[in-house]
C-alpha cells in the first residue's frame, strides 16, 4: 500500500481549544502521527511517500470548497499578526458567530466577524503553521487518490489535522480542508462515475455530507455517535437522506454511547451494503479511530484487534480505496489501531 504521509504536520501545533466551556490543551496533537510513524516502523505495511507534485491542487480544491474560505485560510495568520504584532503569541479562536437570521452572504472586513463566518465552534484553533499542514495534507489525499484511479488497489493518506468536519465553507472538528471530500472528487474527475465516502470516524462526517449533500454520484455513508448527544451535534441524523439530485445518496448510521463491537459491525455492514447498491466504483473511507474504548472524547467500544477485522472488511468489499486519517485520541494507541486497520486490509486484499 501507497502511504502518502504529510511532511509538515507539525507545523499545526496549536495551545489550547475550548471544550465543554473551557480552555483546555488540544487534543488533536501532533503525537497523533508521531505514534502511527512509529508503529509503522515497527510494523511496515506499505511505503512511506511524499505527495505527488500537483500545481493544479489549488484548483482542485476549488472544486470542493468556496474560494472565500480558502483565501481567508490561507492569509488568516498573517493578518492576525498584521492587527496586532502580540497576536504571533496566541492562536487564533472565533468568539461571535451568523446564527438562524444572521446574514452570511456579504463577508465583513472585521477579521473577528470574518472567522466567525468560516467556523463552527471554538475548538479549532488556527495558528502560523495550520494553512501549510492543511494543504500538504490535502496534497496527501489528492496524491493518494490520484494513485488509486491509477491502478492501485488502496492508498492511505497519512496526515493531520483531519478534515472531514470542513464544509464547503466552514472549519471546525479540528478540520479546515476535507480530505476526503477531496479524494472523492479526484475519483470522479479521474473517471469514476460513482464513489462513495465511508465514514467510520466516531463523529459525523458533518463537512463532507453538506459538500456532497446535493449530489448522487458521490454516496456519503456515516457511521458515528447519535447527534443529540455527541458532536457534532447539528447533522447526522437518519432522516438527513440528501436533496435535489442527491435524494437517497447520503445515509446516516447514528448509534449511541456505549454501542458495542458486535452492534457497530452490524451498523458497517449496513453501510458497506448501501455502497454495493450505489454501485460505486472506488471508495473512499475516512478512517477515524476514536471509536477506540479507550479514546478520551468518544464512547464506543473497539478493541485493538477490531481494527484488524475493519481492515479486513473494507478489503473484502472489493473496491479500489482511498483512506484518509481523521480522528483518534487516545494517543499512544493510536499507532497501533491505525495500522492494524492497513494490516487487515493487505491481509485479505492478498
Amino acid at each position: 500500500m501507497k502511504i502518502f504521509r504529510n511532511a509538515l504536520y507539525r507545523r499545526h501545533d496549536a495551545r489550547l481549544e475550548m471544550y465543554r466551556g473551557r480552555l483546555v490543551p488540544c487534543h488533536e496533537t501532533p503525537a497523533r502521527l508521531d505514534h502511527v510513524l512509529a508503529e509503522l516502523a515497527r510494523r511496515p505495511v506499505g511505503t512511506l511517500l511524499e505527495p505527488l507534485p500537483q500545481p493544479d491542487l489549488g484548483a482542485a480544491l476549488a472544486a470542493i470548497h468556496a474560494p472565500r474560505y480558502l483565501d481567508f485560510l490561507a492569509g488568516a495568520w498573517d493578518e492576525w499578526v498584521a492587527l496586532d504584532p502580540a497576536n504571533a503569541q496566541t492562536d487564533i479562536l472565533p468568539a461571535v458567530w451568523p446564527v438562524r437570521g444572521f446574514r452570511a452572504d456579504l463577508l465583513p472586513e472585521s477579521f473577528a466577524a470574518r472567522i466567525g463566518l468560516f467556523s463552527f465552534d471554538a475548538g479549532s484553533p488556527i495558528m502560523a503553521g495550520t494553512w501549510a499542514a492543511a494543504r500538504e495534507g490535502a496534497a496527501c489525499a489528492r496524491s493518494a487518490a490520484l494513485s488509486v484511479a491509477g491502478g492501485e488497489r488502496a492508498a492511505f493518506a497519512l496526515t493531520r489535522p483531519p478534515g472531514h468536519h470542513a464544509g464547503p465553507d466552514f472549519f471546525g472538528g479540528y478540520c479546515f480542508l476535507n480530505n476526503a471530500a477531496l479524494a472523492a472528487q479526484t475519483l470522479r474527475e479521474q473517471g469514476a462515475a460513482r464513489v462513495a465516502v465511508l465514514d467510520v470516524d466516531y463523529h459525523h462526517g458533518n463537512g463532507t455530507q453538506t459538500i456532497f449533500y446535493g449530489r448522487d454520484d458521490v454516496l456519503t455513508v456515516s457511521l458515528h455517535g447519535d447527534p443529540r448527544t455527541e458532536y457534532p451535534f447539528f447533522l447526522g441524523h437518519a432522516d438527513e437522506r440528501g436533496e435535489g439530485a442527491g435524494l437517497g445518496a447520503n445515509l446516516n448510521l447514528p448509534l449511541p454511547r456505549g454501542t458495542t463491537v458486535e452492534t457497530w459491525f452490524e451498523a458497517l455492514e449496513a453501510g458497506l451494503a448501501a455502497v454495493a447498491a450505489h454501485r460505486a466504483e472506488a471508495l473512499v473511507v475516512a478512517l477515524g479511530v476514536d471509536t477506540f474504548e479507550g479514546d478520551p472524547i468518544s464512547g464506543f467500544r473497539l478493541r485493538a484487534d477490531d481494527y484488524l477485522r475493519l481492515g479486513e472488511r473494507l478489503a473484502r468489499a472489493g473496491l479500489p480505496v482511498v483512506l484518509t486519517m481523521e480522528g483518534g485520541y487516545a494517543v499512544a494507541e493510536v499507532g497501533i489501531n491505525v495500522v492494524n486497520v492497513l494490516e487487515g486490509f493487505e491481509a485479505a486484499a492478498g
